[in-house]
Formats: structure tokens, C-alpha cells, sequence
């Protein structure tokens, strides 16, 4: 991914295909906000049940999915490098990254458009 200027880090967004009910909205916000409880469980659950009725809520949620996996190899590397000490300020800046991207990701599905986080590994494609 190439950043072009300073808003590319806080991901991409854009307008589906169709304009998505108020429903898929809230489903969709939902997959990006419960990963604060459940981060991989939530959006992949909420992508199994829904993928075949709303190509928004299953974007949204196989995006989440993705970045939690991605999120989850980032932090496993950084308590490796706790020992040498760079990881302690690693995981401050990637939990605060982190919870920035997510709650920009909810915004983007309250207004009804896509997101794509950045520096995501495409586990769900």
C-alpha cells in the first residue's frame, strides 16, 4: 500500500454498489464495534451468518476479520520485541492505532459506505 498523504493512514473508503438499509448499517457497525470485545469471533460470526444476505454487511465484517488477524500477528511480534524494549512502545502505538482505525471503520458503516483498513493481510478475500 502506498501512502499518498497523511488521511491514507486512516484507511480508505467508498460508495458500495447499492445504498444499504439502516439495518445493514447498524449490522455492519456492529461487526467493527464488538471486536473491542470479541476481535476475531465477532466479525467472522456476524460474516458466516450474513455473507449471503448483504454484500455491505459481509464486506464490513470480512474487513474487520482481516485487520483483527492482521492486528493479532502485529501485537504477537511486538511482545516478542518487549525484550528489547521497543515493543512495550510497539503495542502502546498499535492499541492506540488500532482503536482510531476501528472507530473510523463504524463511522464509515453508520454512513452507509465501504471501508478498507490499511496495511491489512487479506485472510478472507
Amino acid at each position: 500500500m502506498k501512502i499518498k498523504t497523511m488521511s491514507d493512514l486512516l484507511g480508505t473508503d467508498y460508495l458500495p454498489e447499492y445504498t444499504p438499509t439502516q439495518d445493514e448499517k447498524n449490522i455492519a457497525i456492529l461487526a467493527h464495534v464488538l471486536s473491542f470485545v470479541a476481535p476475531i469471533l465477532a466479525p467472522l460470526l456476524i460474516y458466516i451468518i450474513k455473507k449471503n444476505e448483504s454484500p455491505f454487511i459481509a464486506a464490513h465484517a470480512k474487513e474487520s476479520f482481516n485487520f483483527h488477524i492482521t492486528l493479532m500477528v502485529v501485537i504477537f511480534i511486538s511482545i516478542i520485541l518487549i525484550f528489547l524494549i521497543i515493543g512495550i512502545f510497539m503495542l502502546s502505538v498499535i492499541g492506540i492505532y488500532s482503536t482510531v482505525l476501528i472507530i473510523v471503520a463504524a463511522i464509515r458503516a453508520s454512513e452507509g459506505r465501504l471501508y478498507k483498513y490499511p496495511f491489512t493481510i487479506e485472510i478472507i478475500k
